[in-house]
């Protein structure tokens, strides 16, 4: 089983037939999201053994979330309930279909997740990562639970998927981050995560590709790969002794980008349990063909996410 833990919210997305220039607010649609729920979901249509950690608001906005993690067979067992309200997050969709976000975050349920008992002992690997990992006090507890399955020999996965806005000290956020390393199999992140996180003193001064030469830097302490995703340029992937194997990305005509990430996060867990990788030791003995066929799996997966409105991640016969 693979366990996501972090946060579930509804994204507020503009509606697509809400013309823009018009002089009236836009009309805002409630869509099932944040990252950890969305990579919970992804993995559920790809078929994989899912359960979602977390802790959900008993309103009508939480009820959604439950709803959607169980029609795509994602177990619900872990999740925590609160009668605080749902967070919520505003999108903002640029031309190019790339999304910002507005947060609505005080005194939300899952903020105030707890620490779980030890996860079954069918977990094969934990995913986590954004909000849930700089929200207080619930970041505590989830970088908690990082700490103690890595402990325990988990095969662990990190998306930091950085939210600017809700990190009130980044150096502070950037420290913590470096010290999460060492408890890390997997660390996958955007061009533009790696760029901001090196933005402290781990950026190598004068490196052409900060974001590549950073992640060299950080294979040192802890994660077995390092996969780097560059939009419509597709992914890369680093390995410790300076192996690099990289896939472009597929062309699509971008609705939105929203849930991209999330679904590269689950493509990348999910084709690496079809090679038995689901492991410090069975990562680092991937070759370069074995990567170039996890990546293209997850370049094809983002690739549909693309293609439709929303965090709408494919179905495993959509990728056949």
């Amino acid at each position: 089983m693979i366990v996501v833990a972090g946060e579930a919210l509804i994204d507020l997305v503009p509606s697509p037939q809400d013309a823009s220039g018009n002089g009236r607010l836009p009309a805002l649609l409630p869509r099932r999201g944040g990252g950890p729920y969305n990579t919970a979901v992804a993995l559920g249509r790809l078929g994989s053994a899912t359960a979602f950690c977390s802790r959900v608001s008993t309103d009508t906005f939480g009820e959604a979330l439950l709803e959607g993690l169980r029609a795509d067979g994602v177990d619900t067992s872990l999740v925590q309930r609160g009668d605080e309200p749902t967070t919520l997050a505003v999108a903002d969709i640029s031309p190019d279909g790339s999304a910002g976000y507005g947060f609505y975050a005080g005194g939300t349920a899952d903020r105030l997740f707890a620490l779980p008992p030890a996860l079954p002992d069918t977990t094969r690997a934990l995913s986590l990562g954004t909000c849930s990992l700089v929200l207080e006090p619930g970041a505590s507890a989830y970088e908690a639970l990082l700490r103690r399955e890595a402990g325990r020999g988990v095969c662990t996965a990190l998306d930091p998927n950085i939210r600017p806005g809700l990190i009130p000290d980044a150096d502070a956020y950037r420290a913590r981050f470096r010290s999460w390393l060492p408890c890390l199999t997997l660390l996958k992140l955007s061009e533009e995560d790696a760029e901001w996180l090196a933005d402290g003193p781990d950026r190598p001064d004068g490196a052409r590709d900060a974001a590549a030469a950073v992640a060299r830097g950080w294979l040192g302490h802890g994660p077995a790969a390092i996969v780097i995703t560059r939009g419509g340029d597709g992914l890369t992937v680093l390995t410790p002794g300076g192996g690099e194997v990289g896939v472009p990305g597929r062309r699509v005509d971008v609705v939105d980008t929203i849930g991209a990430g999330d679904t590269v996060n689950a493509a990348l867990l999910h084709r690496l349990d079809a090679h038995d990788a689901l492991s410090r030791e069975r990562i680092a003995a991937l070759g370069p063909e074995d990567w170039r066929d996890i990546l293209g799996f997850a370049a094809r997966a983002a690739a549909v996410t693309c293609s439709r409105a929303g965090a709408e991640p494919p179905y495993a016969a959509e990728l056949a």
